[in-house]
């Protein structure tokens, strides 16, 4: 199975549990969903306005494939992680896309978490949700913590494709750690949020909720921030910032 790395970079993490925790970044090629209704739009090579998530070049191989880079060993992914000057203490590894769980069984992915978690590094799969996995077959990623990013109705993406509950309660259940992760902007607040999000957690009710700005840039995150810090405050989660957006923008790879 190809495996396509789409950039890698070292930086701080953003958004959700371990924001501003120092992490290195690998981008992985691909995603079962398009999420449309995010509305973020990104300029291919060709001219061609591609809409989707604020990473929608990890998601579009057609328009952005001179990006994806198709790694063949682990021992890629080992050499990448040893050319960084990173810290005597351990930092966070980072697996996120496009959608990094379309790799679970690929000998590549496996052997580079091994060297992993031999090496005492935290790996945190930024992942959708919705694609399960077998704790037992792939016991390495019971050493794993996964943001579950799962996707709402302001994605437009179908019910049934974005909401699989065997899968997140299997992941929470099995996992080192999981946490849940929702992109929310000012409109969705005021038309069933409540309800959309009271049936994701039920799946895995004693799983932390994080709450985060939907946007691609600084001024959309800024102006859906003060409407979703009175959500979480009425509702008892945690509001997760979009820091690498609030520092960089819509640069990439920082």
């Amino acid at each position: 199975m190809s495996l396509y790395l789409v950039e890698h970079f070292y930086s701080i993490q953003g958004e959700g549990r371990y924001v501003g925790s120092p992490s290195l970044f690998f981008r992985f090629g691909g995603c079962n969903m398009k999420c449309a209704g995010f509305a973020c739009s990104e300029i291919a090579s060709d001219g061609t306005s591609v809409i989707g998530c604020d990473t929608v070049y990890a998601v579009n191989k057609k328009h952005f494939s001179h990006n994806w880079a198709n790694v063949e060993s682990a021992a890629t992914l080992i050499s990448i992680f040893e050319s960084y000057d990173l810290p005597s203490r351990k930092v966070d590894v980072v697996f996120t896309g496009g959608e990094p769980l379309l790799y679970i069984e690929s000998s590549v992915l496996i052997e580079f978490m091994e060297y992993l978690v031999h090496n005492g590094h935290r790996i945190t799969f930024e992942t959708n949700g919705s694609i399960n996995i077998d704790f037992e077959k792939y016991s390495i990623y019971k050493n794993a913590v996964f943001a579950l990013s799962v996707k709402l109705s302001n994605s437009e993406e179908p019910y049934t494709k974005r909401i699989q509950p065997s899968v997140i309660n299997n992941i929470a259940v099995n996992a080192k750690d999981a946490f849940f992760k929702f992109s929310i902007d000012e409109q969705s607040i005021n038309i069933g949020l409540d309800e959309e999000i009271e049936e994701i957690i039920s799946y895995s009710s004693t799983t932390e909720v994080f709450c985060m700005p939907l946007g691609g840039s600084k001024e959309d995150v800024e102006k859906n921030a003060l409407p979703l810090i009175e959500y979480c405050k009425s509702n008892g989660f945690n509001y997760s910032d979009r820091l690498h957006i609030r520092i960089w923008d819509q640069n990439k790879g920082v």
